[in-house]
């Protein structure tokens, strides 16, 4: 791989001889690829005997695990049960590092396509408010499908600026993840895009985006609590310069992280004030581990952080249509379903909502997904939405039609095909194993499959 001479020159400046050389070679080697188990929906030695599969694990997180290149985890009905989610393994780092509470209100601020998201909702075990913004609105669409294949249900999707998020969520938020947009060193490997994409500049007009998104996220942040800053590059301008600068600038300091399975400390040295504390942070290089790269590090706002409001635990209603249409999802639970989870519920357009915990109301802001969308209420009636079945168990359904996961008819059902079925009226789960894919509707014997098209196996 022939890669920029700038990029090159500055590194054989700042690292000895034999540690450059490896760096520089380490980008000739193959990549790394992982996943990382959905524990919402399973534990990590479940997977493997469903799988059938003997897999190395990454260790930084004990949900990854490492794959070859080849194989095919996005074609797995396994995938399409959301009990994975498909990461490079350096980037599951900065979500680990947050390490959120169940209750908790957090931010991640710069989210699509989800990746960090779903491990910080799996972490917060559904419960608390996790805001999840992206500003661009085509990115945001992977966004809202990826917190839907893991079942999430405590999420608050926005697409909107730092900025006009500053105004809505002041001092607001536990703790915010900030993945921030960067020059993408790490992604070299991935493939000549990014190589060639890459100029002498990018990381100059990096610094300014990611210092401008730090003040807002600092106005957001609650005294006492936390921001994980990281990148995908290894620009020590855009990481270990940038801290020094945050906590020059801001009632921040570093809250040491300890190196794990190949990280190692960040570079303190390579800064100006050469302060200890800037090697609090953590950082891959892809000579030293598997992964293709990655900056972290976790500052805390100085200060006691004040507790969260009590979470409101009635059956609520933001609008009188609103109120109609959670009538008629009751009566849909009741019919279909073994369980009807009390809330706040919140209709727009034809689509119906149970917002999460500390979303009592919806602000202005312009947003994709509040909570969990439970269905369409049209004319009166109900129909269950994709989002309802990802979010449930196999316990939660009255009518089940279970395939083993090697019956052909998994594949069939997921590539949209009608399945054929004896049972009674009515909507059934449809599941691989004990894990719920989606809905059908029995009408005589033939199953009308509801699988949404979007999702479907090619």
């Amino acid at each position: 791989m022939r890669l920029p001479e700038f990029f090159v020159e500055k590194f054989r400046t700042l690292m000895a001889t034999d540690e450059y050389e490896d760096f520089i070679a380490s980008f000739a080697g193959k990549r790394n690829f992982g996943i990382r188990i959905n524990p919402l929906k399973i534990q990590p030695s479940n997977f493997l005997d469903l799988i059938d599969k003997q897999l190395d694990s990454i260790p930084w997180i004990p949900e990854g695990f490492y794959y070859e290149e080849g194989e095919s985890f996005g074609k797995l009905p396994a995938y399409h049960a959301g009990l994975y989610y498909i990461q490079e393994p350096s980037a599951m780092m900065p979500a680990q590092a947050l390490c959120p509470e169940p209750g908790e209100k957090v931010l991640d601020l710069c989210a699509a396509p989800g990746g960090k998201t779903t491990a910080l909702g799996s972490r917060m075990q559904n419960k608390g408010l996790l805001v999840t913004n992206d500003i661009s609105p085509k990115r945001v669409q992977a966004l809202v499908k990826n917190v839907e294949l893991m079942g999430l249900a405590n999420t608050f999707i926005v697409n909107e600026s730092p900025e006009k998020l500053q105004q809505i969520y002041p001092e607001y938020f536990d703790r915010i993840l900030l993945d921030v947009p960067c020059s993408g060193e790490g992604m070299f490997r991935k493939g000549k895009e990014a190589v060639q994409s890459y100029s002498r500049f990018m990381s100059d007009q990096c610094v300014n985006i990611q210092r401008q998104i730090v003040k807002s996220a600092y106005e957001m942040l609650k005294p006492g609590g936390i921001i994980v800053y990281s990148t995908c590059t290894f620009n020590p301008h855009e990481n270990e310069e940038n801290i020094e600068f945050f906590i020059k600038t801001y009632d921040l300091e570093v809250d040491r992280l300890n190196p794990i399975g190949g990280f190692e400390p960040s570079r303190g040295e390579w800064t100006e004030s050469k302060d200890p504390s800037l090697s609090g942070g953590l950082r891959l290089w892809p000579h030293k581990a598997k992964g293709e790269g990655h900056f972290v590090c976790r500052l805390i706002k100085k200060g006691s952080k004040p507790k969260n409001e009590e979470v409101k635990k009635s059956l609520e209603y933001t609008s009188k249509e609103a109120e109609k249409a959670a009538k008629a999802f009751e009566e849909f639970a009741l019919e279909n379903m073994n369980s009807f989870e009390q809330g706040i519920f919140h209709l727009r357009g034809n689509s119906l909502y149970r917002l999460p915990q500390y979303l009592d109301k919806l602000p202005p802001v312009k947003w994709e997904k509040a909570g969990l969308c439970l269905g369409e209420y049209i004319k009166g009636r109900f129909e269950p939405s994709q989002s309802l079945i990802m979010a449930s168990k196999i316990s939660d359904f009255k009518r089940i039609i279970r395939f083993a996961k090697d019956d052909p008819n998994i594949i069939r059902y997921l590539k949209g095909e009608t399945l054929f079925h004896n049972e009674d009226r009515g909507f059934a789960a449809v599941c691989y194993e004990d894990f719920p894919l989606g809905w059908v509707k029995q009408e005589g014997q033939m199953l009308k499959n509801l699988y949404p098209k979007g999702w479907r196996m090619m």
